[in-house]
Formats: C-alpha cells, sequence, structure tokens
C-alpha cells in the first residue's frame, strides 16, 4: 500500500475499528496507565495532544481526572460528531483537528505541548512518512508516550518482520521504538507491556 492508501483507509473506516467502535468499548487499560503517568509528571494544566485521538476515549479519562487542557487530532472525520455524543463534556472544551498526522504536526510550534501521546496510531505510519516522527518530536515540548502493539513474542517484537496486517487488510509496521525517538533526543523512561501493547515513556533530554 502506498501512503494515500493507508490514509484514505482510516479516513473512511467504519465497522470495526472505527471511532463509534472504540467509543462502543469505552476507556481501558492504556487509558488508565496513560492517566497514572500523567498524573506522576506533569500538573493538571499540561498541555496534552492526542495523536489519533479517534472519539476521544483516553483524552476523555483525563478529562475526568482533572486535566483541562487537551488537543487532538484524527484523520477520520466521523471522530468527532461520535466524540460529541459519546463525551460532549470532551467535545465542548477541548480542542480538535480533522485530518492527516503528517499534514497538521507541521503547523504546530517547536515544544507546542507538555505531553504528546499516541495509542496504535504510529505503527499504521508508512515507511516513506516516518519523517513524521521527527515533527513529533519537535512539538513534544517534555512527554512523549506511545502505545503499539509490538507483538506478543516473549520479546514482545517481530524483530524479523517488517510489516504484518490487521485482518489482512490494514498494514502495522514494527519498529524499534526506543531507537526511533532516542536518535530524536528522547530517553526512554518506561517500557510497560500490556495484554495488547507494550506502553513507552520518553523524556526530552
Amino acid at each position: 500500500m502506498d501512503p494515500d492508501d493507508v490514509r484514505d483507509d482510516w479516513a473512511s473506516r467504519s465497522g470495526k475499528f472505527s471511532p463509534a467502535y472504540y467509543a462502543e468499548i469505552g476507556p481501558n487499560e492504556v487509558s488508565e496507565t496513560l492517566g497514572n503517568v500523567l498524573d506522576h509528571y506533569v500538573q493538571d494544566n499540561a498541555r496534552i495532544i492526542e495523536l489519533g485521538c479517534g472519539s476521544g476515549r483516553h483524552l476523555a479519562h483525563l478529562k475526568n481526572n482533572g486535566y483541562a487542557n487537551l488537543t487532538g487530532v484524527d484523520i477520520n472525520d466521523e471522530s468527532f460528531d461520535v466524540m460529541a455524543e459519546h463525551y460532549p463534556r470532551l467535545a465542548d472544551s477541548g480542542t480538535f483537528y480533522t485530518g492527516a498526522l503528517e499534514d497538521i504536526v507541521t503547523e504546530f510550534e517547536d515544544d507546542a505541548f507538555d505531553v504528546v501521546y499516541s495509542v496504535e496510531t504510529l505503527q499504521h505510519i508508512h515507511p516513506d512518512d516516518t519523517w513524521v516522527f521527527e515533527e513529533i518530536a519537535r512539538i513534544a515540548g517534555d512527554l512523549l508516550v506511545i502505545a503499539e502493539n509490538e507483538g506478543n513474542s516473549p520479546e514482545r517484537g517481530r524483530e524479523d518482520t517488517a510489516v504484518s496486517y490487521v485482518n489482512d487488510e490494514f498494514p502495522l509496521y514494527h519498529r524499534n521504538w526506543k531507537q526511533v525517538f532516542s536518535e530524536l533526543g528522547f530517553a526512554q523512561l518506561i517500557r510497560e507491556p500490556t495484554s495488547r501493547d507494550t506502553i513507552r515513556v520518553f523524556r526530552a533530554l
């Protein structure tokens, strides 16, 4: 798949893995871990952005736990209609952008956010678009938190496989996330495997 195909698939996604699908599931283990991490490292007035926020289930969890300065980006414009239905307090108070990460993150100033986080989104960035990781690092003033699927082996990775497919449909690109962001000026503080993803917390050096 080329980069435009990947983006188009997510922009028009309905049914499984759609904004409505995740809204019905609601906050999960990753949401709770994210909240615990932020409680430890930042104040409740921290500037927080989620890249690939969908309908906002993780942001809604943060909102319910006292964080007020919340921003989200998602490529699927249905996300924000679903958010208004399921998480109206978040929809009314947050700042949201519709579009591809590659188009939006370049518009933010350096260190625009105290916390940048992403859940199962960076793993879908096409190899031709990996320059966007540098942009993500550029706008992250303090913490960068990612939760990505790194496999279910004892090492929780697929070092010998560059890409796999979700339901034989969506590409999932496998990367050494510690290396990616260490080379961009971040130190890894936490690596925590969950039942589905591996959560990594980085801090700007």
